[in-house]
């Protein structure tokens, strides 16, 4: 999943520099989305792995 976060950034900065401010914004977005459930991922894995290792 982080693959696709780092795909959708470089695809929202050329399509920034290119002047496609909606191509841009929808990829920037959609990495946003992607970077709070990878976030969300890890904090439940780290409480989870806690409680099972307590």
């Amino acid at each position: 999943m982080i693959e696709w976060i780092v795909i959708l950034l470089i695809v929202a900065a050329i399509a920034s520099l290119l002047g496609f401010r909606g191509v841009a914004g929808a990829s920037a977005g959609i990495a946003k989305v992607l970077i709070f459930i990878v976030l969300i991922g890890l904090l439940l894995m780290l409480v989870f792995g806690v409680l099972v290792f307590a």
